[in-house]
């Protein structure tokens, strides 16, 4: 595939070099603004305001600083934190670089100074920087990849790097990092000693670093990362190899298995690799295991994760809800990876997971203070659940492992990049809306001159209304052939679109079926779609044994859930059942009211099985909640699957 013109000024994330014909390509970062009056834009000012600050402020108290610091003689605390501790400073740079690109911000201008100097006089003149090693077991440097997560930090440093360097134009922190990108290659380039990390995430950082340099070591060192797994190069300890994805080279490795955040993270950046080379091979595998990562291993939330043992996927089908491990990180690895295989392909299923990530699991993950986190996601949380270390009753301002705190702000920060394209074929170009969302889109050169403007309260609303805004001192054009597509949720049955002249038709169902609508650009401004947005119930596969026949309530993207808080005294949230018909009606808050049956315990656990039907239920109405509102009121029961009335 041939290179596109040189990158843009302020390029997304992800942005690849190649073209890949009739292919999506994402739009610049000054492009895309989300609206602060809808959720999601809404979610980008509590992170700019709440949530980065509070992951500033978390990186003195937990120790991270500290670890830096005492390097140089300037702290005498000792080490807190693991080995991969460096990685929640890179990752809180990340979210600041991303924000800056968002609003433009200068308030962490002297932060970085300082920080960004402060990695600049603990690194060694070699490039290598890993506080951990240096400063506790300086022995392990580079002799223990498995567990170090030397390269995994320095994949985080470097998109941190990158992100300034698109976003802010300083490339001072992206120079230190390079340095240690020559040292890796020199020690474990193609021909040199081999090496791979036990934990992945360099290698989509690597991609990114020839994204924005066009230096094709680069991408060979991803390559070569790449090509290394599966040839019994990491020790496999208690864990296995398969913990590590090191268990079969990657073009064999249908099956997703082991720590499920460093196999998300891996086919990021092997989908990275084909976005770039055009290998099909990289494109076959991914694809045969993007499917069966989310058609057997994914939660109704968008979390994955069903083991707290590795923090590993299960088998096929193993889904518990009130185990569910669902680590935060592993749901936006996920992203980050099925935005990379919506550039790569056409599937709609695409942009339907992305949806259900953000707008369920991901924003289950912080409350709505924007400074208390959940690590892990279960789908039930029982009343009598026991606390964990990483799976506690309530959110918590950090964890001893925070890997997710800074990850949700890195991915809130840059979420705008991720809502739309531009796609170009001999027809014409088309602007792609691929999330709905209250938003402001810069139309691209070859689709026309002035400015999409989408009103919406999505999702508690499915209306959108469409406007086009000229430019200053310019009307507003098309290019030829210039059309707006518009991505239709995979839940929805119907709706409608109402041109600005009053006509108005259902929408076809080869519309249904394809996913999309599409309108020419003459038809956009004052253009309403409406997508119907009634209470739906859903069942789980039959294979899922943790919730066979049980069954769920979604309204639009958004799962709802039950939590004891809103049952009256005396009913306990495990003892409801869902009788036949039930139906949910909408209530104005956007929570659903249901009418479920109370089946009193009767404290046996074993008991025969009557053939007729259940006796001393009573009709009870309840109200559910979207899941990502879930544990704002205090710890308690809550359940995603209820179980049918026999």
């Amino acid at each position: 595939m041939p290179d596109h013109s040189p990158l843009t000024a302020r390029p997304a994330p992800a942005l690849p070099r190649a073209q890949r014909p009739g292919g999506l390509r994402p739009l610049d970062l000054d492009a895309v603004h989300l609206a602060p009056q809808g959720p999601l834009g809404a979610w980008q000012e509590l992170n700019a305001t709440a949530t980065i600050p509070h992951c500033i402020a978390q990186l003195e108290t937990s120790g991270v600083l500290d670890n830096f610091r005492r390097l140089l003689g300037e702290s005498g605390a000792p080490h807190r934190g693991f080995v991969f501790a460096d990685s929640d400073l890179y990752k809180v740079i990340e979210a600041v670089a991303w924000e800056i690109g968002r609003s433009g911000t200068t308030a962490h201008d002297a932060w970085l100074d300082e920080m960004i100097s402060l990695i600049s006089r603990t690194q060694e003149t070699s490039g290598y920087l890993h506080t951990w090693v240096q400063g506790v077991h300086p022995e392990k440097k580079f002799s223990e990849l498995h567990w170090t997560h030397e390269m995994y930090v320095l994949g985080h440093w470097l998109q941190a790097g990158i992100a300034l360097a698109r976003t802010a134009g300083r490339t001072d922190l992206l120079d230190l990092a390079v340095r240690f990108v020559v040292l890796v290659e020199r020690r474990f380039g193609p021909g040199r000693e081999d090496g791979i990390p036990g934990h992945p995430e360099i290698e989509t950082a690597l991609v990114e670093l020839y994204r924005l340099t066009g230096e094709k070591r680069h991408l060979a060192l991803a390559q070569h990362l790449v090509d290394q797994r599966g040839r019994d190069i990491l020790p496999g300890g208690g864990f296995g190899s398969h913990y590590f994805q090191d268990h079969l080279p990657v073009r064999e490795a249908k099956d997703p298995t082991g720590h499920a955040v460093r196999q998300l993270y891996l086919n990021a950046g092997v989908t990275d690799l084909f976005l770039e080379t055009g290998e099909e091979p990289l494109d076959e595998v991914m694809r045969e295991q993007w499917d069966r990562v989310h058609t057997r291993k994914m939660y109704l939330s968008g979390a994955f994760g069903s083991r707290h043992r590795d923090e590993s996927f299960g088998n096929d089908h193993e889904l518990p809800s009130d185990r569910a491990y669902a680590e935060t990180c592993a749901t936006i690895a996920d992203l980050h990876w099925t935005w990379r295989m919506m550039l790569a392909g056409d599937d709609p299923r695409y942009g339907d997971v992305i949806e259900r990530e953000i707008h369920n699991a991901l924003a289950a993950s912080v409350d709505e203070s924007g400074t208390r986190f959940f690590y892990s996601n279960p789908l039930q949380r029982r009343a009598d659940r026991f606390d964990e270390e990483n799976a506690p009753a309530e959110r918590q301002e950090w964890y001893s492992c925070a890997c997710c705190p800074p990850n949700i702000a890195r991915t809130i920060a840059q979420l705008g990049a991720y809502v739309a394209a531009v796609r170009e074929d001999p027809d014409g170009a088309s602007l792609e809306l691929l999330q709905l969302a209250a938003m402001t889109v810069k139309l691209p050169e070859s689709v026309g001159r002035g400015t999409l403007v989408v009103e919406t309260s999505y999702p508690e609303s499915g209306t959108l209304q469409l406007s086009l805004e000229p430019d200053a001192g310019a009307p507003r054009t098309a290019g030829p052939g210039a059309r707006l597509g518009v991505r239709i949720p995979g839940w929805v049955r119907g709706g409608t679109v109402t041109s600005a002249d009053g006509t108005q038709r259902a929408l076809s169902g080869a519309e249904l079926s394809a996913q999309r609508l599409e309108l020419p650009f003459e038809q956009v401004h004052g253009s309403v779609v409406a997508l119907d947005m009634p209470p739906r119930w859903t069942r789980s596969h039959p294979r899922v044994d943790a919730t066979r026949d049980c069954l769920a309530l979604e309204r639009g993207p958004l799962v709802h859930c039950l939590e004891q808080v809103d049952l009256p005294a005396g009913v306990e949230l495990d003892d409801l059942v869902v009788p036949a018909g039930s139906a949910a009606s909408v209530r104005e808050d956007g929570a659903l009211e249901v009418t479920l049956h109370h089946r009193p315990d009767d404290g046996a656990l074993y008991r025969d099985e009557s053939p007729a039907p259940a006796q001393g239920t009573a009709p009870i109405t309840v109200s559910s909640i979207p899941f990502a509102r879930w544990g704002n009121r205090g710890p308690g029961a809550m359940r995603i699957w209820l179980p049918r009335e026999h």
